[in-house]
């Protein structure tokens, strides 16, 4: 395996302190896909907005990076609900973007499961879903039909959920009425329970759950929340950015310039300004401070109120106390392959795999954890990005490229945490090795005729995403999405200390327009009542 070479895929403009300029009416910390939407939403609003990403590149698990002639996507695999720009999601895309991002469609089989030695299709369209599981499954129609409409009613219930994030400011306005939609008693229970209520067929259970990938959190643990959303955020297919998914910084950030506004990179926020109790603006590595009303942490809740802020702010103590009812979630690797030939001539689908030893899905996670050697790796997925980029040929010609992601704890690694990235050394190369070579095992039993065709490959562990996106434990998802985690009040856009505001996944859910749907809801608690029409826009149509 080829030593790893920097990119040359950036997106942004590098910070430098005599390109600042004054009159900012927002910062951002961080620009995930949350932080982006914000700062694009509050430019609708006339506000000058400026974004600090330490990266080399901005977008968070959104960018895209380069290497040995090859370009893959870090966090973004599929979107589901861009098909029709009715949807929420696909309105929200087209509000940020100025309708300059495309979609291309996944294959209609978006995911295949194989659970053990059964293989299950999930298909594109609520009846062709129904219609393969009950297939699939003859004695479980009724079973597959009511988990069908639990889906409608914890969507129906979203927007009460979702506004009560900057209630009571909106107490007053057109969506009073959405806030008050009741929940059904089931909305935050544990997914698995949830659907004992519905079935005994434990291979449908694990079928059903198949995706829990998507949130990192097995189903005995996740809220039946984050299942239900994302289940029916694919039930009418998977879709991919044309381009990749660097398609998307690219095309918001025009948005947010429109304003006077401008995203850095290299821009490294060490602290945030704290003057008379109120959150003032931010420092940066190099000592510059910059000043603005608004200061917006899209860094994650550990970062926001751990190291960025200072000790002697106030309700610090409080926000310590509240980290403690929540936990960090998964981390990963990803093993990512190129191949020197078309997706096309290789056969290569627009489908995601999830392979499973079998269908207790905690059971095989905490043996491999506690045995990774002697147990089988509990969920590889594996997602084929070339293949479902039609742009990808014209800019790679004659290259693929394929994406394996599976669990990797953060303890396996610690040990080389304080290592420079990419001089780890020997010993962390091996390990990496070893287990890049069973991800290509996985790879080749479903699809042998790929063997001997890799051409480079290269393992990131947890250890990458902390030093490219500050996660220090990888937690690529965030907070978990417990049940707990949803009960908790202060997960929320306004913050105790004026001025300062939260966006991102950890106020809403994870996933793309998770953490958009976040950075929507921060523009309407700093915008206020300005905010509303622009809300209502992409809320009611």
């Amino acid at each position: 395996m080829s030593s790893p070479q920097p990119s040359t895929l950036r997106v942004g403009r590098r910070y430098r302190a005599n390109r600042l300029e004054s009159g900012y009416d927002a910062i951002v910390i961080g620009s995930g896909i949350g932080g982006l939407t914000a700062a694009a939403c509050l430019s609708k609003l006339g506000k000058k907005v400026l974004v600090l990403e330490q990266h080399y590149t901005a977008g968070g698990f959104t960018h895209s990076y380069d290497r040995n002639g090859y370009e893959w996507d870090v966090g973004v695999h599929y979107i589901g609900d861009m098909g029709s720009r009715k949807t929420m999601g696909r309105r929200l895309f087209d509000l940020v973007t100025d309708n300059q991002l495309q979609w291309a469609p996944m294959d209609p089989v978006y995911d295949r499961l194989f659970i053990g030695e059964r293989q299950i299709d999930l298909v594109a369209g609520p009846k062709a879903f129904a219609d393969e599981l009950k297939k699939q499954f003859p004695d479980e129609e009724r079973a597959i039909d009511t988990y069908l409409g639990y889906l409608s009613q914890v969507s129906a219930a979203m927007p009460g959920v979702t506004l009560a994030k900057v209630m009571p400011d909106l107490l007053a306005s057109p969506f009073r009425f959405l806030a008050r939609r009741k929940a059904p008693d089931f909305l935050n229970r544990p997914t698995r329970d949830v659907l004992l209520t519905l079935t005994r067929n434990e291979e449908l259970i694990a079928a059903l759950t198949g995706q829990w990938g998507d949130n990192g959190l097995v189903p005995n643990d996740s809220s039946f929340i984050i299942h239900a959303l994302i289940a029916r955020h694919y039930l009418h297919g998977g879709y991919y950015p044309v381009g990749g998914a660097s398609e998307m910084a690219k095309t918001i950030i025009p948005v947010i310039q429109q304003s006077g506004g401008e995203v850095f990179t290299y821009a490294d926020v060490q602290e945030i300004l704290i003057e008379k109790s109120k959150a003032v603006g931010v420092r940066m590595a190099d000592g510059t401070e910059i000043h603005a009303p608004a200061i917006i942490s899209n860094a994650g809740v550990f970062n926001t109120f751990g190291p960025l802020l200072p000790e002697s702010a106030p309700h610090k103590d409080f926000y310590q106390m509240k980290l403690g009812q929540v936990q960090r979630s998964m981390a990963s690797v990803c093993l990512y392959i190129g191949l020197q030939d078309t997706a096309e001539n290789l056969q290569l689908p627009k489908t995601n795999f999830w392979i499973y030893p079998g269908t207790d899905h905690k059971q095989q996670v905490e043996q491999f954890l506690a045995d990774p050697d002697n147990h089988d790796i509990p969920l590889t997925y594996i997602s084929f990005p070339s293949a479902k980029d039609p742009s990808f040929t014209e800019r790679y010609p004659g290259r693929a490229t394929i994406e394996i992601v599976a669990p990797g704890p953060f303890e396996w690694y610690q040990q080389w945490a304080d290592k420079p990235w990419g001089k780890r050394g020997d010993d962390y190369e091996a390990l990496k090795e070893e287990y890049a070579q069973r991800l290509l095992e996985k790879l080749y039993e479903k699809m042998p005729h790929l063997r001997g065709k890799v051409d480079y490959y290269e393992l990131s562990t947890p250890l990458s995403t902390d030093y490219f996106c500050r996660y220090p434990s990888g937690e690529i998802y965030g907070l978990d999405h417990t049940p707990q985690r949803f009960e908790q009040d202060w997960l929320k856009p306004k913050t105790r200390i004026p001025g300062l505001y939260l966006t991102g996944q950890d106020i809403m859910t994870c996933g793309v327009v998770g953490a958009m749907i976040g950075g929507l809801l921060t523009t309407v608690a700093v915008g206020g009542a300005r905010s509303l029409p622009l809300a209502k826009k992409v809320f009611a149509g």
